[in-house]
């Protein structure tokens, strides 16, 4: 008996296999697929169709005794129904330039301070909030069409049951769900012209929606990174994580919305999690820029790997310089060292020539930002973090996890690599009356996983190469 976990990330899409025997989780990956944004006519937008393909096709192969099928995927991206439920458009690409200028747009109709105080959402311009209302500045007619909005897994959950819901973590993201009325915020929905019935009602992570075949469609914490908590192997109530992947999400659990001037200030978020607690965190960009780094040089024809590119970090001198990982300039997709470079030049600093160089820059450059950003949690909850758990694909980085470790003087355990999978997985069970809780399951990951630690070493003078990174940001 298992559960079928359906992860869909912004690089790759997983259908694992999930058993759970009451001391033990074991996985099975039953298929994996690339995840390729589609750019025609100066638009980026996810090929939803291949993705719907490829999942269908191995729920198919992973059906046989599954108990429940869960889907999750990242955050703010969603589809548009017409009245008859059919989906009008693919989903654009959260890195889709449609959401230029369009934060100030909507904060001259509802102040910045006053979104933050309603939402508690960090601002990032990718936020589905600005992706709506660049349509109701541009594209009124395709919205005036809409019968019903649906975040990127609810429109899944959709095709598989025929029920138009949005999961709480997933709507969380939006930057239009209020977390003190426990739903969509009708205030900030009508400052920005948005109609307010194409919001269908939230549903919590754990919910049973339908069946196909048989087989019940259960609501995990439809956003990976919500899915991604719930897997941190620990029976510690208070902790740190930095669920790695494309983005790095740093932060912790708390039992309730964190809404206040440091948060504010600080440009962190409150997003649902799971058992009714919030994930108080801030979203960092993280191997995106490695992603782009390979596939440019592989494109080039160049024979290397993640691996290789580690060892070239390895061996290649700390600290000639470092990026801005927020500067703007590397939002977009596409060759990634030319944007280096320049930032490189135009800050006055040695420009990175080898690939080593580069990628040495990146990782010395998010290791920093971690330290920082680290600092910056502390500082809002007034609590110290000895461990950092680093969760999700990124936890194989070797060399990133070493170097997080050294940059903030804090050991890092790393593990487990498919913590969105399980932790997918471990509302399921709840939903279905399996598991009694997330404790259970998070004490079960901290006594059976195979975990790796990572403790600071001393003789790099990382106090240096931090303030050398804060002047840089702080120009």
């Amino acid at each position: 008996m298992h559960v079928i976990a359906v992860d869909l990330g912004a690089s790759n899409g997983r259908v694992m296999k999930v058993e759970y025997t009451g001391d033990a989780f074991g996985i099975e990956e039953v298929h994996r697929f690339p995840n390729t944004p589609v750019e025609r006519g100066g638009r980026l937008t996810w090929d939803i169709q291949q993705l719907w393909r490829e999942t269908i096709k191995g729920i198919g192969w992973a059906n046989e005794g599954a108990q429940s099928i869960g889907i999750d995927s990242w955050g703010v991206d969603f589809g548009l129904l017409d009245h008859e439920g059919t989906l009008m458009e693919d989903p654009f690409h959260y890195r889709d330039q449609r959401t230029e200028g369009m934060m100030e747009w909507v904060f001259e109709r509802m102040s910045r301070r006053e979104i933050f105080d309603r939402t508690g959402v960090q601002f990032l311009p990718l936020n589905t909030l600005y992706q709506l209302a660049s349509l109701v500045k541009r594209r009124k007619r395709t919205l005036n069409k809409a019968g019903a909005y649906l975040g990127f897994p609810d429109l899944f959950n959709f095709w598989l049951t025929g029920e138009k819901r949005c999961e709480l973590t997933h709507a969380t993201t939006t930057q239009l769900f209020n977390p003190f009325k426990g739903t969509w915020d009708d205030e900030i929905i009508e400052a920005v012209g948005l109609p307010l019935d194409i919001f269908p009602p939230i549903v919590k992570p754990g919910t049973i929606l339908g069946a196909m075949k048989s087989v019940n469609i259960t609501t995990p914490a439809c956003h990976d990174t919500g899915s991604a908590v719930a897997a941190v192997p620990t029976k510690a109530r208070e902790f740190c994580y930095i669920s790695s992947g494309t983005w790095s999400l740093l932060g912790t659990e708390v039992a309730s919305p964190t809404i206040n001037d440091a948060v504010y200030d600080l440009n962190f978020t409150n997003e649902g999690g799971v058992e009714g607690t919030t994930r108080l965190l801030r979203n960092l960009p993280g191997f995106w820029f490695q992603q782009e780094l390979l596939r440019e040089w592989v494109g080039k024809r160049a024979a290397v790997t993640n691996d290789d590119l580690q060892e070239m970090a390895v061996n290649s001198e700390p600290f000639r310089c470092f990026i801005d990982p927020w500067d703007p300039m590397f939002m977009a997709p596409g060759d990634m060292t030319p944007r280096i470079v320049q930032y490189c030049r135009s800050t006055g600093q040695h420009e990175p020539k080898s690939m080593g160089e580069h990628i040495r820059c990146v990782y010395d450059s998010l290791a920093v930002l971690y330290r920082h950003t680290l600092g910056q949690l502390e500082s809002i909850t007034g609590k110290t973090y000895q461990h950092i758990h680093i969760i999700g694909g990124g936890s194989q980085n070797k060399v990133m996890n070493q170097l997080t470790a050294d940059a903030t003087g804090r050991t890092v355990i790393a593990g487990p690599v498919e913590a969105t999978a399980i932790g997918n997985a471990i509302m399921q069970l709840k939903g279905i009356g399996m598991l009694d809780d997330v404790w259970e399951a998070r004490g079960v990951l901290a006594e059976r996983l195979v975990q790796q630690f990572y403790r600071p070493k001393t003789g790099v003078d990382w106090d240096t190469a931090y303030t050398r990174f804060m002047e840089l940001i702080t120009q």
